[in-house]
């Protein structure tokens, strides 16, 4: 698969999971803008560009689950997660880590398995 759909695939995937966080905070002190959505965002995009790095450097196919979309998506959430730590100078709370893993693994490994899926019916 083309390494810039790759990656944007993963940043938008990121960008979805970001918007739904908003959404379901709505009234927490996160208010569902762009400027919210972005303010979540930016984090795990950072942890999406290093994911980049290291499945370009490992030479792998970056549309593929495994072992690609599995370290994409662990070193996008270890990233995105720390920087919450620091921004917050707190660590995440146990459910919040649960469910950001939960969320990003379906977007991020979904549109792998779904795209993989298509290509075997081709």
């Amino acid at each position: 698969m083309n390494r810039v759909t790759v990656l944007v695939a993963d940043l938008v995937a990121v960008f979805a999971f970001a918007t739904f966080a908003r959404m379901a905070h709505r009234g927490d002190g996160m208010a569902l803008s762009l400027a919210g959505v972005l303010s979540t965002y930016w984090p795990f995009a950072l942890g999406v560009a290093v994911a980049f790095i290291v499945i370009v450097a490992a030479k792998w196919d970056g549309g593929r689950v495994r072992p690609a979309g599995v370290t994409a998506w662990v070193v996008t959430v270890v990233i995105g997660l720390s920087i919450w730590g620091l921004r917050n100078a707190a660590v995440p709370h146990w459910s919040f880590i649960l469910v950001a893993s939960i969320m990003s693994a379906l977007l991020m490994l979904g549109w792998r398995a779904v795209a993989g899926a298509v290509a075997k019916r081709k």
